[in-house]
């Protein structure tokens, strides 16, 4: 004999209720800034289709971003379908295949922009909502809690890898066609760009935070995000018991390759060198490395101290632009 599960108390109810009123406010609010892309790229024979995804509107006037890896290349247009079926041409603005974000803008104004929060503000269990609009179907929505902070996704260019770092993991199912559409707080700030679907029930995005502004307001206003080169390959390597103490951290970056020609090469960097110092900053892992790789950093020089043969020594490193 089944036994019957017994009825929800009030409270449960009235909490039942709560969430559903987040969610729903959430999208009643979101779902006008949240747009279809139908990404086309011209060829000799024409424009052809390339692909599709979604895109969250900044500005009244037609700018949007979404992911990179939806335009494909940045002489991409096509056209961008919103909730009241609105249809409106769009160019690619600019592209940064190494933090997947591209910037659009459409031809008409009179948009409905989202409001951006703070992916630095969240916590493990807060209550997010993505949004996308896959395929121009009204909109798609699903809801769940940040699974986990902190997450680093592989970007490539054409000529260069990073990883985006700080990605937001979450349980909030992703539809086909929901790169690049948003994923929200409890109160309907933009907190991610949703960029990849990590396998079954885990969902990967992009986090709106102040790097994020930063790359998006360079590709609004140069079409690209700079950032600064040294040209080596490594990973995090345990420091010697010593100077682990004295440095008062675990590890640093072994050097495993030194891109012949680049600014690593001519400061004297060489393969098994421990990086334990850049520019004053300590090094532990690839990303710190990554972060402190900025514009202003472009032609500027920088101390590098390292671990080599068991000596401790500072070169004197002068980063180039990453050509990606």
């Amino acid at each position: 004999m089944t036994q019957l599960a017994d009825p929800p108390t009030p409270e449960e109810t009235e909490a039942l209720d709560a969430y559903s009123r987040a969610v729903i406010a959430v999208s009643e609010r979101l779902l006008p800034s949240v747009a279809s892309l139908r990404v086309m790229r011209r060829t000799r024979g024409g424009q052809l289709p390339a692909g599709a995804g979604s895109a969250v509107v900044l500005t009244h006037d037609g700018f949007l971003v979404t992911n990179a890896h939806v335009v494909g290349r940045s002489d991409t247009r096509g056209r961008a379908t919103f909730g009241d079926g609105r249809e409106e041409r769009f160019e690619v603005v600019g592209r940064d295949p190494l933090s997947d974000l591209a910037l659009l803008r459409s031809e008409g104004g009179g948009l409905t922009p989202a409001e951006l929060g703070d992916a630095e503000r969240l916590r493990v269990g807060q209550l997010v909502v993505a949004i996308g609009n896959p395929h121009g179907l009204g909109g798609s929505v699903t809801a769940g809690v940040v699974s986990a902070l902190g997450r680093s996704l592989p970007a490539r260019s054409r000529r260069a890898g990073r990883m985006i770092d700080n990605v937001i993991q979450t349980d909030a199912a992703l539809n086909p066609g929901n790169s690049g559409g948003a994923l929200a707080d409890g109160r309907g700030r933009v907190i991610g760009v949703n960029t990849a679907v990590a396998g079954v029930g885990l969902g990967l995005a992009v986090p709106v935070n102040d790097a994020t502004r930063q790359i998006v307001g360079a590709l609004m206003t140069e079409g690209r995000f700079r950032r600064a080169y040294l040209g080596i390959a490594g990973g995090s390597r345990p420091l010697p018991p010593r100077l682990a103490r004295r440095l008062g951290r675990e590890s640093g970056v072994e050097v495993v390759q030194v891109v012949e020609g680049s600014p690593a090469a001519e400061a004297g960097l060489r393969p098994e060198d421990l990086v334990v110092e850049l520019d004053g900053s300590p090094v532990t892992d690839v990303g710190d490395i990554q972060r402190l790789m900025v514009v202003e950093k472009i032609g500027a020089p920088v101390p590098v101290r390292v671990l080599r043969g068991g000596q401790e020594l500072e070169l004197a490193l002068v980063p180039a632009e990453l050509d990606a």
